[in-house]
């Protein structure tokens, strides 16, 4: 890694986590070249409206194990 890299590293750590998630969002996004835009902004949409549900206790969850259990039951 450079220099340039190395210090952009140790400061960029300095960075609340909200900013260090932009800033990962960001960089793995300008990774992909010609991706699909519309499905990633039909993916964002989705995501930010199931972000408002759960912060808003609209949504509906269960744990995990419950999930995978049956899951499980359903498809073995």
């Amino acid at each position: 890694m450079t220099e340039t890299a190395e210090k952009l590293k140790t400061e960029l750590s300095q960075l609340s986590i909200e900013e260090r998630a932009e800033l990962a969002h960001f960089l793995i996004h300008s990774l992909d070249e010609g991706g699909d835009y519309d499905v990633e902004n039909a993916w964002d949409v989705e995501l930010t409206r199931r972000m408002q549900e759960i912060d808003s206790g609209t949504a509906s969850g269960k744990p995990s194990n419950q999930v995978f259990a049956e899951l499980k039951e359903k498809y073995s």
